[in-house]
């Protein structure tokens, strides 16, 4: 028994300092890909953007087959106050516009509307983010923003 107690004790002192000789730490992921859907929807619906990061890149990926002229979608982050105002101006600006608001100082981040197949990216400025507010993201295509939308959030 003490055998069997010794050979324990002997591999508890070997796994301890190990578990500090662990590399270093992981850098933060400062990039997400979302993907959207002819269903109208967004496969993801919550980011959380790590505070360490400068910039944070969605890649908005559209898996369905439908034109953009049909069923395009693109990516909008505001805070959530102000997403029914950057809709309906986005509505109002048109599809020469992306449905996005020129100059529109609510919009922390959008992309251009894709369609099926195709991808575009979003540069977020982590510093426009801050702890505690509460942002959303929706695509302001015509009808779309009641079903896709997400929530993102900064982290620690």
């Amino acid at each position: 028994m003490s055998r069997k107690l010794s050979l324990a004790a002997a591999i508890g002192a070997l796994a301890l300092p190990a578990m500090f000789l662990a590399g270093p730490a992981m850098a933060a992921t400062c990039s997400a890909t979302v993907e959207s859907t002819d269903a109208m929807q967004y496969t993801t619906t919550a980011l959380t953007v790590p505070a360490s990061c400068k910039e944070f890149t969605v890649t908005l990926k559209h898996v369905g087959q439908l034109p953009a002229t049909v069923m395009g979608h693109n990516f909008v982050l505001g805070k959530a106050s102000d997403i029914p105002g950057i809709n309906a101006d986005g509505m109002k600006a048109g599809a020469a516009a992306d449905y996005v608001k020129a100059g529109d100082a609510r919009v922390i981040a959008s992309s251009k509307v894709i369609g099926g197949g195709e991808s575009t990216t979003v540069k977020i400025p982590v510093s426009k983010l801050k702890a505690g507010e509460q942002y959303s993201y929706i695509c302001t295509f015509p009808g779309h923003s009641a079903i896709m939308k997400g929530t993102l959030k900064l982290g620690s």
